[in-house]
């Protein structure tokens, strides 16, 4: 959160730099607390992707709105990637007979 933070905050400048950096910083301290490693790990690699994929197709004047883009698609398919986990994990809990569960 803080990367998307100090990106936004590039495009904006100004005070809207230090405040950018400041809610992305809480709000990624907060979320970190919570378990949420998984999906700064998907922010990060959508920052790099993005802000590498704008880099080569328009040069390096565009890399910050690059990885801005990149990193909020990350989160996204983090998101998505992490319900899709849930369901299959909880799927086959179900599918052991509760006999073998009570079993010792």
């Amino acid at each position: 959160m803080g990367t998307v933070g100090v990106l936004i905050g590039l495009v904006m400048s100004g005070v809207f730099f230090y405040v950018a950096i400041g809610i992305g910083l809480a709000l990624g301290f907060g979320i970190g607390l919570i378990g949420g490693r998984l999906f700064f790990i998907g922010i990060l690699v959508g920052a790099v992707l993005g802000g590498a994929l704008a880099w080569l197709l328009t040069g390096s004047h565009n890399i910050s709105i690059g990885a801005g883009a990149g990193a909020a698609m990350g989160g996204f398919l983090g998101t998505w990637i992490s319900m899709l986990l849930d369901m299959f994990f909880q799927k086959r809990v179900k599918a052991v007979p509760v006999s073998d569960r009570t079993a010792s």
